[in-house]
């Protein structure tokens, strides 16, 4: 079992990054709340690790705080929540908002997340309210970090990287392309995009 990997970030691709480890290349995914907080390209970071193996694939994914990923593991021993929607989830609302929604029944808000319905927000509230007592939260929209502007090109890359970011959270790609039209501004990186974006949407 795989608990924490350090290494320096050689790619980065929201929602995911490339770790190198001593030599080998670790593929993480992480939600967007603990993808905003990663450093730069090139620079050393260490990440909490849940590791999902499935007779297709072995999946990694990554979290800045043991909070973050025991929130993540409690959705997953939901009923038909699996971790790309976990993942989803803890990217579209911070885990202030998402215990705050589940204490007080509110289908409502849920819904709104990608693949979430009704029949899901109605498991999620029944099954994690006794299990949600007692966890801490952290703040998904914190300002951007500092450097992140350009021009019309660099403009363009950052809304594509935002929308395929988004599309790979569970997104449809018109819905992807709408929200982001909607936020978007030149000076916006893709990071700071694809925070606007979910926050516009909870």
């Amino acid at each position: 079992m795989i608990g924490r990997l350090k290494g320096i970030i050689i790619e980065k691709q929201a929602p995911e990054i490339l770790l190198d480890v001593n030599g080998v290349g670790y593929e993480v995914t992480l939600p967007m709340s603990c993808f905003y907080e990663l450093p730069k390209v090139g620079e050393p970071v260490a990440v909490l690790i849940h590791f999902v193996v499935r007779e297709d694939a072995q999946l990694l994914f990554g979290f800045n705080t043991k909070t973050e990923r025991a929130l993540f593991r409690e959705l997953i021993k939901t009923n038909g929540v699996g971790p790309k929607l976990a993942l989803a989830i803890l990217s579209g609302m911070t885990a202030d908002q998402f215990i705050h929604h589940v204490e007080q029944g509110e289908i409502g808000a849920l819904v709104k997340l990608p693949g979430v319905g009704k029949k899901t927000a109605e498991r999620l509230i029944v099954e994690m309210r006794d299990r949600l007592k007692g966890f801490g939260g952290y703040d998904l929209f914190n300002p951007a970090p500092e450097g992140v502007t350009g021009g019309s090109a660099v403009a363009d890359n950052a809304r594509d990287e935002a929308i395929a970011a988004l599309q790979a959270l569970g997104y449809k790609g018109s819905q992807a392309e709408q929200v982001i039209k909607k936020v978007l501004k030149p000076e916006m990186g893709a990071e700071q995009l694809i925070r606007e974006a979910l926050r516009s949407m909870v």
